[in-house]
């Protein structure tokens, strides 16, 4: 089974978030940056205990500049065998998606999978526009996927309950959670990122077709009211009168 594994960079949360120019854009200096949770431990996670139940091989793919080489090591690290970096920066996610898909089309992969957003933009655009430009089926948010041969039965989340699905390979997939459970790399996994391949490639002519007019922090938190639990009307009155919830 052939797999690729879309991985992104993102900002470790504990990162304190500043802009520049004019708000417009993420400054980077002093940022550590990780692979994106989704990414990791749900889309390429599954597609590792996938290839070790059946065989095959694992790529990742990376829309970026050389500072997201140690993102990808990473990756490579927890076990994918090869990593692939479309060099360009990720102006927005139908870019990212062209570069994807443009890469994959000759390929042959079984399975397209990726983590279902970012944790720093939380889109989940870039799955669904791949599926389109490729013509493959497309399933979101999918909390478990189970292979047998060529046909994948696939679960997740809907309001009320569990959504199950029936598809063929090849198919474009986004990874929740519950696809998988994170793995930490090893000193031997470590290791052996350092000498896999990571193929650099040029990226293909596609358009962006939407651009950042500007961030903004979130409101700073307000006070805390703390009310004695025995103070029942109090609270209710504070609920009416000041919060009107009620």
């Amino acid at each position: 089974m052939k797999i690729l594994v879309g991985i992104s960079k993102a900002p470790d949360t504990t990162t304190k978030i500043k802009f520049t120019d004019g708000d417009t854009k993420f400054d980077e200096a002093g940022v550590q940056f990780i692979v994106n949770p989704y990414d990791e431990w749900y889309a390429l996670v599954r597609a590792l205990e996938l290839k070790e139940a059946a065989g095959g091989s694992v790529t990742t793919i990376t829309i970026g500049g050389a500072e997201a080489d140690p993102v990808i090591r990473k990756a490579l690290a927890v076990g994918a065998d090869d990593a692939v970096r479309i060099d360009a920066q990720p102006t927005d996610a139908f870019f990212v998606a062209e570069q994807v898909a443009a890469y994959a089309k000759d390929k042959g992969y079984d399975i397209i999978l990726m983590g279902k957003e970012t944790i720093n933009y939380n889109g989940s655009q870039v799955g669904g526009m791949v599926a389109e430009l490729m013509d493959l089926p497309y399933v979101s948010n999918a909390s478990k996927m189970d292979m047998d041969g060529s046909n994948a039965t696939i679960e997740r989340d809907i309001q009320g309950g569990i959504e199950v699905l029936e598809v063929a390979t090849p198919f474009v997939v986004s990874a929740a959670k519950g696809m998988a459970e994170q793995r930490i790399p090893n000193m031997r996994g470590i290791m052996a990122a350092r000498t896999k391949k990571l193929e650099v490639v040029a990226a293909v002519e596609a358009e962006a077709l939407t651009e950042v007019t500007k961030y903004a922090l979130p409101a700073e938190k307000g006070s805390v009211k703390l009310i004695d639990p025995e103070n029942m009307d109090e609270l209710v009155e504070l609920l009416h009168k000041e919060a009107k919830v009620i």
